[in-house]
């Protein structure tokens, strides 16, 4: 078990910045995870701390020791590739078991070992299978307790579910979180699939263009995100990003959204805001889920909550639980949810509530949220 620390971490590919200094600290048996979108620095990153990548500048720390030269074999970590890199011609217990023999363990605690990882992973009726004999979701296991065998300080994933079927992903999220509460090590996680992020995460990396956007647990990221690329990022449909005139009457804040529709900026939010009064490149954040059918909420006792407007639906898209509806302000397509007990034809206007107790006021310019 062991801290991982970055410290003003930096790598070149020759003349392009690929990390920017980032600082990062893991903490003890911690499931952390790298997220963001392709060429964003998360892979970069964890291969520095595989010792796959060298460093440009910085210092990486595994517990308290430096391990900027040291190789990655004596690192104290093992790492799950996307490949599964398996050997076809060796059966399960051979493929879990390799590593060890390579480091001349005893035969009695390398079939402990795989035992135990068997077990943990419900392969134990596997082990003398090869790879050939195994599905996607199989052999993924395999690699995952050939890693653990080998007992690391850190475990590391480089996108182990891309190769997976919709379906296989989501059962495999829950396996390897699972086995993560039974095995307790520290865990770093690459992913470019926000929703994996979120789902098996104790602490999320929101990573863009080689720096550090956000580092939170999944539920502040999502109700708290602090930039304009964490707020876009983070979310399935993504948030709405609207522009705004935010306008001072005295008594209180009006948000002008454009195409005739202006809507009271809440009481307790006016003093947060009042500063920002008048400037431009302001933009609206509000999730689709903020955004809903009047009628259900009405029928909820809900109504109050939020303001009406009309809007013209251009699509609506039955999803089963929910409808999800689009229309048009300024000429953005903005998404809000309804019940899918409301009838959203399309051509026609439908009376939405917009819920500002949850909106996100957002300067375009500096990418900061307000």
């Amino acid at each position: 078990m062991a801290v991982v620390t970055l410290k003003k971490i930096v790598k070149y590919y020759d003349e392009t910045l690929a990390v920017r200094g980032i600082d990062l600290e893991i903490a003890d048996k911690e499931f952390l995870v790298l997220v963001g979108p392709s060429g964003c620095g998360k892979t970069t990153t964890l291969r520095m701390i595989a010792g796959l990548e060298d460093i440009s500048d910085g210092e990486i720390l595994i517990g308290d020791t430096v391990v900027n030269d040291v190789p990655p074999k004596d690192r104290n970590i093992a790492m799950v590739f996307q490949n599964y890199a398996l050997y076809p011609h060796m059966s399960v217990h051979q493929n879990m078991s390799f590593g060890l023999k390579l480091k001349r363990v005893e035969r009695s605690e390398i079939d402990r070992r795989v035992q135990e990882a068997a077990r943990i992973l419900d392969i134990e009726s596997l082990l003398d299978r090869k790879p050939k004999q195994l599905s996607g979701g199989q052999r993924q296991r395999v690699a995952m307790g050939r890693a653990i065998v080998r007992d690391p300080a850190v475990f590391l994933f480089d996108e182990p579910l891309s190769n997976l079927d919709a379906k296989l992903r989501v059962q495999m999220r829950t396996e390897i979180k699972k086995i993560h509460q039974k095995v307790r090590t520290t865990t770093v996680y690459v992913t470019h699939d926000q929703v994996e992020a979120m789902t098996l995460a104790d602490r999320v990396v929101v990573m863009n263009h080689g720096v550090i956007e956000q580092v939170d647990t999944p539920q502040q990221l999502y109700h708290n995100p602090r930039t304009k690329f964490v707020a876009g990022f983070i979310g399935s449909p993504a948030m709405n990003m609207i522009p705004v005139s935010l306008l001072d009457s005295g008594s209180g804040l009006k948000l002008d959204l454009g195409d005739g529709v202006q809507l009271q900026v809440p009481a307790e939010r006016t003093a947060q805001y009042r500063p920002h009064a008048g400037k431009a490149r302001l933009l609206l954040g509000l999730r689709p889920e903020h955004l809903t059918d009047t009628a259900s909420l009405s029928q909820a006792g809900g109504a109050a909550e939020g303001q009406t407007f009309s809007p013209i639906i251009d699509v609506s898209e039955p999803m089963g639980m929910e409808t999800l509806v689009y229309f048009q302000l300024q000429g953005i397509t903005v998404c809000g949810k309804a019940s899918p007990d409301v009838e959203a034809p399309s051509g026609k206007p439908m009376q939405l509530t917009a819920k500002l107790q949850n909106m996100h006021l957002i300067d375009d310019e500096s990418g900061l949220v307000l």
